[in-house]
């Protein structure tokens, strides 16, 4: 099984071609390529494949889908790392040619566009807030903002240093609002439109960054600034993304580099 590895500010995934949907990829497996001593070691998985391979995407209106695993072998809607490290595959597979492109998710189709910087933008559409909900992380209860951005987010500011929480396990959260889980993220704002991030991923346990937790904690940040709009710096643990806000949808900006390539040979 052929593969590849990359990351976005250092949210790592393995990539796995599969042009004709031809790879059975049970959870069991996906675990086993993300386990970082037993396997290459990732935050999940991005499988290649063609749309018209997978039947519930195959309407959406683009050539490849991004059928994302998270590291314990869950299913997930979308992931906004995951999507610029998928196009920076792409074009470097010559897949797709530089400047925009769609690619298809199971949270909707996503319009992703290689920068003549190197950086690549993802269109995330337009978050929807849904309420609020509490998390507990170390003892402390932090009251966050119920986030969709084609996935699920709490995200919290916590008036605590972020580099003081503890994110070795999961932080609670209300199973009756997330029947399906939820990633939380923790942020404190720390200067005008910036804020630092900490992120707890679900099926993947804190990572270094998470795109469509940075989209989230911009639009928790910008309500509590009494804005709906602009453009956001968003410190994470493996780097700097810049979101921008607008009235009908958001972007994600920021690096995605392919660093190293190979054949697994881990097996069922």
């Amino acid at each position: 099984m052929r593969f590849l590895k990359g990351h976005g500010t250092e949210n790592d995934f393995v990539i796995l071609p599969d042009p004709d949907g031809e790879l059975d990829l049970p959870a069991t497996l996906v675990a086993r390529i993300c386990d970082r001593r037993a396997g290459v070691g990732a935050d999940g998985v991005l499988r290649v494949v063609r749309t018209k391979q997978v039947p519930e995407v195959a309407g959406q209106q683009a050539e490849w889908f991004m059928d994302y695993r998270n590291a314990d072998g869950g299913m997930a809607e979308m992931c906004g790392n995951g999507s610029r490290v998928f196009a920076r595959y792409l074009v470097d597979a010559g897949l797709e040619g530089p400047g925009e492109f769609a690619i298809a998710t199971r949270g909707g189709t996503r319009l992703v566009r290689v920068e003549p910087d190197g950086e690549i933008t993802v269109e995330m559409g337009k978050p929807a807030v849904l309420g609020s909900s509490v998390t507990t992380v170390g003892g402390h209860e932090y009251e966050g903002v119920h986030v969709d951005v084609g996935n699920p987010h709490l995200a919290c500011s916590i008036g605590d240093p972020v580099v003081q929480l503890d994110l070795t396990h999961q932080p609670t959260f209300d199973p009756a609002v997330f029947p399906a889980g939820v990633n939380i993220e923790l942020f404190n704002a720390v200067g005008p439109s910036r804020a630092v991030m900490r992120v707890f991923e679900r099926g993947s346990g804190e990572t270094r960054s998470c795109g469509t937790g940075a989209v989230a904690t911009a639009v928790a940040a910008a309500a509590l600034s009494g804005e709906t709009t602009g453009t956001w710096t968003i410190e994470v643990t493996g780097g700097t993304l810049t979101v921008v806000l607008d009235e009908e949808t958001s972007y994600l900006r920021g690096p995605a580099v392919i660093v190293a390539s190979g054949e697994l040979m881990l097996a069922e």
